[in-house]
């Protein structure tokens, strides 16, 4: 396994879109969303662990679930366990994990990944990889796999990338933000346009120069931390410097500026299971289209539905199409699935009427 392979694992959301499964406290990635035995966040770190070797994967989180994290993945030490004391979006962290690991290995390439994705073939997500690590050890580039649109989603952010393109790994010629229906229609009809699944790879050095660059504010206020970093100074350092870090996300700060991005469409089925929907959508199904997860259920005229509870509780359910119904401990919700867009509103109404225990 190659010694410069790093990966950054992405771990510090809320997913309040899955509630009430996922809380403030105990998020959607420390779940088991599919029903497979092991929870998100374990599904990726042994993904990348294929090719990264178990050293070199840094878990970037908010200092509430560092606890979390060192239950369910017990063979990363608390030194990989990167935290942020302030939610500053994404380029910060990236930042600060890029300079940690160039002060351990300047000849680092590293991949930046959610923990919290779906992907069924991980041989062709860790070939697509690979290949783009190898692009990035021998050039100065920034490279990110897109995701061949199905359908025209108004979810994502899209790649355009340039249609003159021969190579496997094509130019960016710029990112375009969620669009309205129409113009996702127009981009799928054009052909060059991908999903931008938020999956980034580069050299530690192409990373921190391209902050050099374009966030020289961000990268001063990190850079000074570079003796306190991966030694017994580094936390007091982040406590009181991280929270003036710019909230600003990689996009913004770095991608939609820089001139070498590359692009490779990936091989492999993904979905970026922000939904209950999404989930439904990847989970088998019953002779009446129900996806079930852990429940033993009873379904006279029902279809369509996203039924979960604890393991082996039994469900009946009569004469409901098409809705989402997650039993848990000290919450019931019975809600359609054409308004899983709203459940951020029912949240922040819970927490109004009942408190922040149940949000």
């Amino acid at each position: 396994m190659n010694k410069n392979y790093y990966a950054v694992l992405m771990a510090g959301g809320v997913g309040s879109r899955f509630w009430p499964m996922s809380t403030t406290e105990n998020p959607k990635q420390f779940h088991d969303m599919l029903g497979t035995g092991d929870s998100l966040i374990q599904k990726t770190f042994k993904r990348l662990n294929k090719f990264v070797p178990t050293e070199n994967i840094l878990i970037l989180t908010n200092e509430r679930y560092n606890d979390l994290v060192l239950q369910q993945l017990p063979q990363v030490t608390q030194e990989q366990v990167v935290l942020e004391p302030a939610m500053r979006n994404t380029a910060p962290c990236i930042l600060y994990a890029a300079l940690k690991i160039q002060k351990m290995n300047p000849d680092g390439i590293m991949i930046v990944a959610p923990s919290d994705h779906w992907i069924e073939d991980e041989t062709a997500f860790a070939e697509d990889v690979t290949t783009c690590f190898k692009k990035c050890e021998e050039e100065d580039v920034l490279c990110t796999l897109g995701i061949k649109p199905s359908f025209p989603n108004t979810g994502f952010g899209y790649i355009e990338f340039d249609k003159k393109s021969t190579t496997a790994i094509k130019k960016v010629n710029q990112f375009r933000e969620k669009p309205d229906y129409e113009t996702a229609k127009e981009f799928l009809a054009q052909g060059n346009f991908l999903w931008n699944a938020g999956i980034f790879m580069w050299s530690v050095k192409t990373i921190v120069n391209a902050f050099k660059n374009f966030q020289p504010g961000q990268y001063a206020l990190f850079e000074s931390g570079i003796s306190a970093y991966n030694t017994a100074d580094e936390s007091n350092f982040i406590k009181e410097n991280y929270p003036k870090a710019e909230n600003i996300s990689i996009d913004y700060a770095i991608l939609e500026n820089s001139k070498s991005i590359y692009v490779l469409p990936a091989t492999f089925d993904w979905n970026d299971l922000g939904t209950w929907g999404s989930l439904y959508d990847k989970l088998d199904k019953d002779e009446n289209e129900n996806a079930i997860v852990n429940s033993k259920v009873i379904a006279a005229d029902a279809h369509g539905n996203m039924i979960r509870s604890p393991k082996d509780k039994i469900v009946v359910v009569d004469g409901l199409e098409d809705y989402i119904i997650i039993d848990k401990e000290d919450v019931l919700m019975i809600y359609p699935k054409s308004k899983e867009q709203d459940i951020k509103q029912v949240v922040a109404k819970v927490k109004e009427k009942f408190g922040d225990e149940y949000a």
